[in-house]
């Protein structure tokens, strides 16, 4: 145990020790000189302290120190009472700071009893129980919003975990001081009984044990018993107003001083307008120039000289500001920030403004928040921040949406309009201008918002302009998120899956498999929408094969099969047979013999006659799937899945291709088309 907590455990014991020992005058002394240093630093720490979770002991400080403090009280009292004589520190308060008068030692002593007991401890109370209520009731919004934050990429987990630690520290500090605020009533109640205890038994004693006359009794005991009041109550109200400052301290960049000085003295103009005011209160009663004109004359100097030295500062940083853009420019580094690439960027014309604008109703920050969110639970992936921009180049009502700079999507919306899609489009009977719909390339039309009831009873799908907008992001993002999958990317999940897996990671990188291995199968896997938020699985899996191929087409394939049963929910619906077109015999043999083996890997390498006969036979059963409102999903044996993938991907990029090993064995197939040559 180290010598400070030595130090703390035998505070304890003499304030214990005080309780039931007589203490000579002298140590009493010293110990209530203590009490006053220790009231001095407290109340200068809580000035320069921050946010109060900087001073977050102050609830059982104060416990320690109020106790002390009513230690003190009743070692003096003994003393008083016992021998007449409390110490030298006691006897100078009574005499000589109120000038040996009781009458006034009295006075003061009630004043310092007010204004610690009625303004400040009653209004520290106060403050402290709205601030525990408020700070409990806002803990599930806070938990919320770094869950948000954590899910959106803006925090890390080791962040988001700080941040719900100090959420929580904050909510057990406040309640701490509301209990804590409670001590200080408590002594301010001890300190005015104590001195009437004083007073009337120590007229008593005088009268009774030691001879004296009533008046020597009463000025004797009374002097004494006012002193001990005032030496108490002082270092008392210290800490009743160290109380106060931390119940009301709200978090800066700064301590308490150098917030006063800032923002008390942030408008030099003001006071101009407090020195003229105080000049005019002597010029115009009885109070006289003589007394106001120079406290007026002080604050005018103190408003010039603080002006001047705004209008100097703001000079200086203008002139810095110059240097720096010139150095800037001369500097050959100076262009490196405009080759930063976002990942993600949304620009739109001036007549959009409004979806982005929050003072005008427009939700589409949030609606982007959403849309990570989503992305990150469906897909498994942190969704890169989306940079939003207005664009003049642009149409007004244009917008476009670029993914590592090129432009994936792009489109128009009426702002004061609703997009309707009718169930039937061959009768269509609500006017409107034509249009197509950008997310799934139907038709559609742009309403009024006058026919949009009408268009809904009719059975049309009505779409506010935000919700376009924010659709057509969401589909454009999930179709690219390959692309979003770097090798940073990929490492920030290896860390995190590390933090629950350790030994499963450190099986599968860095050996056999390096990070750029790993995003390239689960790039591989975004790419054909296979989420890849099982990581667990997915890594298993690459544990189990990586030491026998590095192949990382081979590779995905074992990790299609192994995740069965999130592909077969993703298809199939739950008590319905899944409708496929398969492919025939013929055409499976034909791709298989045409797969070529090098050094590099596979490839597929058909002949022209045959891909185009493979592509057009497809063409026509997504044709037929088509006029039956069927999802079309082609099925085929393991060993051909990839390479049919590879020859279909250019033509059809949203056919599903699965081979049989990739389905549960209890779903229900049902061939309702075969791919032929």
């Amino acid at each position: 145990m180290s010598a400070r907590d030595l130090s703390v455990l035998f505070s304890v014991i003499l304030i214990v020790a005080m309780l039931v020992i007589p203490f000579p005058p002298m140590l009493l002394s010293i110990l209530i000189i203590i009490n006053i240093s220790l009231a001095l630093i407290v109340l200068l720490t809580t000035m320069n302290m921050q946010e109060p979770l900087q001073f977050s002991i102050f609830p059982s400080l104060l416990l320690l120190l109020t106790l002390f403090r009513l230690g003190l009280n009743i070692s003096t009292t003994r003393s008083i009472l016992s021998t007449g004589d409390a110490g030298k520190v006691v006897e100078t308060f009574g005499s000589f700071v109120v000038g040996g008068n009781v009458l006034v030692g009295l006075v003061v002593f009630l004043i310092l009893i007010i204004i610690q007991f009625v303004v400040i401890t009653k209004g520290a109370e106060r403050v402290s129980e709205v601030a525990a209520r408020f700070t409990l009731d806002a803990m599930p919004g806070k938990q919320m919003s770094i869950d948000a934050d954590l899910n959106a990429g803006m925090l890390t987990e080791s962040e988001a975990r700080n941040r719900r630690e100090k959420v929580a520290r904050e909510a057990d500090f406040y309640g701490a001081m509301d209990g804590a605020s409670k001590f200080v009533k408590g002594d301010a109640i001890a300190g005015i009984i104590i001195v009437i205890i004083n007073i009337i038994f120590g007229i008593i004693i005088g009268m009774l044990q030691q001879g004296m006359s009533i008046q020597e009794s009463a000025s004797h005991f009374t002097l004494l018993t006012v002193g001990d009041g005032i030496v108490s109550q002082i270092p008392a109200l210290l800490i009743s107003t160290a109380t106060g400052i931390v119940v009301t301290r709200a978090a800066s960049n700064g301590n308490l001083g150098s917030d006063i000085t800032e923002q008390l003295f942030a408008f030099p103009a003001m006071l101009y307008v407090t020195a003229g005011t105080i000049f005019l209160l002597g010029l115009f009663t009885p109070i006289g120039v003589l007394l106001t004109g120079p406290i007026a004359g002080l604050l005018a100097l103190g408003a010039y000289l603080m002006s001047k030295n705004k209008q100097d500062q703001e000079e200086i940083e203008e002139v810095l500001e110059e240097q720096a853009e010139v150095e800037e420019m001369k500097s050959p580094e100076s262009v490196i920030h405009l080759l930063q690439m976002d990942a993600i960027e949304f620009e739109f014309g001036y007549g959009l403004i409004p979806l982005a604008d929050a003072n005008q109703g427009g939700d589409l920050l949030d609606r982007i928040v959403m849309i990570r969110r989503q992305l990150a639970l469906e897909l498994g992936l942190v969704i890169p921040v989306v940079r939003i921009r207005d664009n003049i180049a642009l149409n007004p009502n244009e917008y476009r949406l670029k993914i590592k700079g090129n432009e994936v999507a792009k489109g128009e919306l009426l702002l004061d309009h609703y997009l309707a899609m009718s169930p039937t489009p061959d009768d269509d009977p609500i006017e409107g201008i034509e249009t197509i719909e950008p997310s799934f390339g139907l038709p559609a039309k742009w309403i009024s918002e006058a026919e949009k009831d009408q268009a809904e009873m009719l059975g049309y799908t009505v779409v506010d302009p935000a919700s376009v907008v924010s659709t057509h992001i969401t589909e454009k993002i999930r179709q690219n998120t390959h692309e979003l999958l770097g090798r940073q990317e990929t490492k920030q999940l290896i860390d995190h899956l590390k933090e629950s897996y350790p030994v499963l990671v450190d099986e599968v990188t860095p050996n056999p498999l390096a990070v750029g291995d790993i995003q390239k199968v689960l790039a591989k896997l975004l790419k054909e929408k296979v989420s890849i938020r099982n990581l667990v699985t997915i890594f298993e899996t690459l544990a189990d094969y990586g030491k026998l191929t590095t192949d990382t087409d081979l590779l995905t394939e074992y990790v299609r099969q192994a995740l069965a049963r999130q592909i077969t929910a993703q298809y199939a619906r739950e008590n319905e047979s899944l409708k496929v077109v398969t492919c025939s015999g013929r055409v499976e043999k034909v791709i298989a013999d045409s797969v070529q083996q090098t050094e590099h890997g596979n490839y597929l390498s058909l002949d022209p006659e045959s891909s185009e006969s493979v592509i057009q036979s497809v063409a026509r059963e997504i044709e037929q799937l088509s006029l039956r409102q069927e999802t079309p999903v082609l099925l085929c044996s393991p060993p051909i899945r990839m390479y049919v993938k590879q020859l279909l991907e250019r033509y059809f990029p949203e056919l599903p291709v699965l081979s049989y090993n990739e389905l549960e064995a209890n779903v229900e197939v049902q061939s309702i088309g075969v791919v032929d040559i």
